[in-house]
């Protein structure tokens, strides 16, 4: 025994397992200081997808919820299902990216459950293609929903949370708001502004009591590619793009973020990065970004050429090939049919 605790190695494994230990009973310890028992939680794009599993925790967890979606037919499935765990869910059409819409959203749930102590900026639009083939209306609509959309709805709680000193906002960006992945090109860009907003509104509004939290998740199997819009040779793009959503281990369950999304609003996290391999990415793209665009860039040539219907836009769900969907794509075709992509055409 004495050899072993004179072994140098023994003092590393000591120190390595302390500080685990420490890590994880403090992180246990700042989720354990805030739940979302009876607090008022607003998600916006909460009628499916990634969403629609959040909202399904927090309802668990005794939350005053309230979705919006800018689809009457989606927010009703989503509405219908909630409702049958027994909870009450509070649903609201709207377009995020129209202010007076945003506003009008805001004061319904003041009014109706209460002042918001819970913003979840979730909304999202996906377009899908290569650079040739993205109008400036396409920067305008990814800007619209990612920045716009969160600055509208937070700019719409803060007067509130400011007075009672207390308030929680959670902006769902993307590793895509990290590294700029090739034919996401507006996506990207829109996430990457989104990703500043949320910083910045971290640093100033932690004096009043408003903790910000910003999400970068990486691959997710949350179904969202039937409701994508893919350009130029869609059904390709829409093979690479499912592919990549059902692969195993490099992409993660809608559940797995759901619940590391409310772990890091309840701890007050400043960032959370979801996934292992896009924590790797994100670092790697910090210490070589310019080798990291070299890679990109070699992986661009892999993915589908200008051409097909050019800057027209198609559904996923209007964009299925030989491949996709398949066996290969079956956590994919699974979130799709679990997390109510199957309804509509908007998100």
């Amino acid at each position: 025994m004495n050899s072993i605790q004179h072994h140098p190695y023994f003092f590393i494994l000591v120190a390595v397992g302390t500080f685990v230990i420490l890590f994880i009973f403090l992180r246990w310890w700042q989720e354990s200081r805030y739940n979302f028992k009876d607090k008022t939680v607003l998600i916006t794009g909460g009628s499916r997808g990634l969403g629609l599993v959040m909202a399904r925790h927090l309802l668990r967890q005794g939350a005053r919820l309230a979705i919006c979606g800018r689809d009457t037919a989606s927010l009703e499935v989503a509405k219908t299902e909630l409702e049958e765990t027994g909870g009450k869910v509070l649903t609201i059409p709207c377009d995020v990216s129209n202010l007076a819409q945003v506003q009008q959203l805001i004061e319904t749930v003041n009014t109706s459950l209460g002042d918001i102590d819970v913003l979840i900026n979730n909304a999202g639009i996906i377009q899908v293609g290569p650079y040739q083939t993205m109008t400036l209306s396409d920067y305008e609509t990814a800007m619209k929903v990612h920045f716009w959309g969160p600055l509208y709805t937070s700019q719409a709680v803060v007067p509130t949370m400011r007075k009672r000193k207390t308030g929680r906002i959670v902006n769902i960006s993307s590793i895509g708001g990290k590294i700029s992945v090739p034919h996401l090109l507006p996506y990207s860009a829109s996430k990457f502004a989104l990703v500043g907003l949320s910083q910045g509104m971290r640093s100033e509004l932690a004096r009043d009591g408003i903790i910000v939290t910003t999400v970068c998740p990486g691959l997710m199997q949350t179904g969202s590619t039937e409701n994508a819009f893919f350009k130029g040779h869609h059904r390709s793009e829409y093979t690479w793009f499912s592919l990549s959503d059902s692969l195993p281990i490099v992409s993660m369950s809608a559940d797995a973020a759901a619940r590391q999304i409310l772990a890091a609003c309840r701890r007050g996290a400043s960032e959370v990065i979801l996934s292992i391999p896009a924590q790797i990415a994100t670092r790697f793209h910090g210490l070589f970004p310019g080798l990291t665009s070299d890679l990109l860039k070699w992986v661009n040539r892999l993915l589908p050429s200008p051409g097909g219907i050019g800057d027209e836009q198609r559904p996923g769900k209007a964009s299925h090939s030989s491949l996709s969907p398949s066996a290969l794509t079956v956590l994919n075709n699974q979130a799709i049919r679990h997390h109510n992509e199957l309804e509509t055409d908007e998100s």
